[in-house]
């Protein structure tokens, strides 16, 4: 059957930050759930990644990895209920130069945590943390992180400066003065969008994305089908989402934003209707080390998958001159 779908376009797998939706844009025979995660295995293979599980305290991580281990670390944190497959796109382009390490977060994806496990951010950067000191990535790491994956990303380079080498935000979630969208002044609103049932997936993209792709009907029913299944950990996510929005400010929330050494991308697209725009310029401020945002026209909440090509074209000069610059704060842990 995988041999129906054309090869060239057989990667063009994709994946929302908030969710994990995948497409192959060409005509496929029926999926089944079995062929669906074949799919999703010749996509990582395309973009030069391997599986691994690796067992950390009570938390048994999933992961992607490419790439030499002899080069400088890359990791890269994808959003809520999303998983290590909404970076491949991107990470194709990473993996000829860098060591790319994409873990499925607790409770997201093939991760698996126990059912009292507290999904609170900062709990999430403390079990990342323990990750990449599990894996041996834990110095002169390069992290990026999408949507709320970027607020984890931010939050591990503030606590974890003397280590982070440079720091990705993408359309980064975060506690603004400045937004205007109505999921960040009224986060309950993020209920709405859960895919529970036939159908939500479809109001999702229109959500998440400036111009939604063709999917063919039998990856969106298998996709839609997944998310389904995974909608009461997604739920989870968004109450300590909730309470996190409750439990901070603008002002504890810039506090942490300052704290972050490492230089910093931002990159955002124009027309993204979850985490708006207007932030960014908030946001670069905070940051000591930011460089000039980079704004997308015609370009969602989903960059790495409306414009992958436009991020690359971004972060790899950007990860060059990093990488090229030692780390003043390296071997000053406490």
């Amino acid at each position: 059957m995988l041999k129906k779908i054309c090869k060239p376009l057989l990667p063009l797998v994709m994946a929302l930050g908030l969710t994990g939706i995948t497409a192959v844009a060409a005509q496929a025979a029926p999926l089944t759930q079995q062929s669906f995660q074949q799919v999703l295995q010749e996509e990582r293979t395309w973009a030069g990644l391997t599986t691994h599980t690796l067992k950390v305290g009570d938390i048994e991580w999933t992961y992607s990895e490419g790439g030499d281990k002899a080069k400088p670390t890359v990791m890269l944190v994808h959003g809520l209920s999303g998983s290590r497959d909404n970076w491949n796109r991107v990470a194709r382009y990473l993996t000829p130069y860098y060591h790319v390490i994409i873990p499925d977060l607790p409770a997201h994806g093939d991760t698996r945590v126990p059912a009292d496990f507290d999904l609170q951010v900062p709990n999430m950067v403390e079990a990342l943390r323990r990750f990449t000191e599990a894996a041996g990535i834990n110095k002169n790491l390069n992290v990026a992180g999408h949507s709320l994956g970027g607020a984890v990303a931010g939050l591990y380079a503030a606590q974890y400066f003397f280590d982070v080498q440079s720091l990705l935000l993408i359309d980064s979630a975060g506690v603004f003065k400045t937004a205007q969208s109505p999921y960040l002044k009224d986060p309950t609103l993020l209920r709405n969008i859960v895919v529970s049932k036939p159908g939500d997936f479809d109001n999702l993209m229109k959500i998440a994305m400036y111009n939604p792709p063709f999917i063919p009907t039998a990856l969106k029913q298998e996709q839609e089908k997944v998310m389904i299944a995974q909608a009461d950990n997604t739920r989870k996510v968004i109450e300590q989402l909730i309470k996190l929005y409750g439990y901070y400010t603008p002002e504890t929330f810039a506090l942490a934003a300052k704290a972050i050494e490492a230089p910093t991308l931002i990159i955002w697209g124009k027309q993204d209707k979850i985490i708006d725009v207007n932030v960014v310029p908030e946001l670069k401020g905070l940051i000591k080390n930011a460089q000039e945002p980079v704004i997308l026209p015609n370009v969602g909440h989903t960059p790495i998958l409306e414009a992958e090509q436009l991020v690359i074209q971004k972060y790899l000069p950007f990860l060059q001159k990093s990488v090229a610059t030692p780390n003043p704060f390296a071997g000053s842990a406490p």
